[in-house]
């Protein structure tokens, strides 16, 4: 069995606006294991960007904790981002850099050492298929490359935990394909990876473990495998549905 990376303890996300609470998180536990891809599932609003967020040190707990070994992240939130990788959804490179000094500034402000940074820089290049852009502005980049940057930004510390918010929304099937396989290729590195996505089946083919939010709380968490025999369906698509159907009428 998998040795477990980090615990997210009972995390609480409320927002405040006069007297109405929003509850984002309303207690959240889940073991994180080295080497695995958890995706995150939920409809809009269902909490999955919030956790992200949380995990990525983007936004403060209500409650709550996240443990590495043991100890609280807050202890030392500056040890703990030096092991963290995060992919934003939206791409945020610096255009009046060239990708490969973007990736070259990455690893400067992660502290990497200059003895190191350069032999990355050209592993990530090497590693991504970036030979071509590397003197060129990410302002020229189609959308797969830009997010082949990016990944390749999150990963020139040498994270052992990698945040992919989104990482293939709005790319072509082929370009998805070809993204899958660079995000399968963390895992068999050793990095956890958290997959925040709208598509079933990036999540079906990527995840090892499959996490369903609903309204800010953990539905379930099982293989998809595991979720597929249990509800009787060929895809983790149709699962979904079915889930979303019982909570409607749970509501009802």
């Amino acid at each position: 069995m998998e040795s477990i990376l980090a615990h997210i303890v009972d995390v609480k996300k409320y927002y405040r606006n006069g007297r109405h609470v929003t509850k984002a998180l309303d207690g959240v536990s889940l073991d994180i294991r080295k080497g695995e891809v958890i995706g995150l599932l939920g409809v809009n609003g269902a909490g999955k960007t919030t956790l992200s967020s949380i995990l990525a040190t983007l936004h403060p707990v209500t409650s709550g904790d996240i443990q590495i070994a043991g100890k609280s992240i807050y202890d030392d939130l500056n040890a703990y981002r030096r092991t963290i990788g995060y992919c934003p959804q939206k791409i945020n490179l610096d255009n009046d850099l060239t990708v490969e000094q973007n990736l070259v500034f990455a690893g400067r402000y992660m502290g990497v050492p200059e003895s190191i940074i350069r032999n990355k820089v050209q592993d990530c290049i090497e590693k991504y298929g970036l030979e071509r852009y590397k003197d060129s502005s990410p302002e020229i980049l189609s959308g797969g490359y830009a997010r082949r940057v990016l990944i390749a930004r999150a990963l020139m510390h040498n994270p052992t935990l990698v945040i992919l918010d989104e990482p293939t929304v709005g790319l072509d099937p082929h370009v998805r394909y070809q993204l899958w396989e660079l995000i399968r290729n963390l895992k068999n590195d050793g990095v956890a990876v958290i997959l925040t996505t709208h598509y079933i089946d990036e999540a079906e083919f990527l995840s090892d473990r499959i996490c369903v939010l609903e309204r800010g709380r953990v539905q379930l968490i099982d293989t998809p495998r595991g979720l597929m025999t249990a509800y009787q369906k060929s895809r983790l698509e149709d699962v979904f549905i079915q889930l979303i159907k019982e909570n409607k009428e749970h509501l009802t």
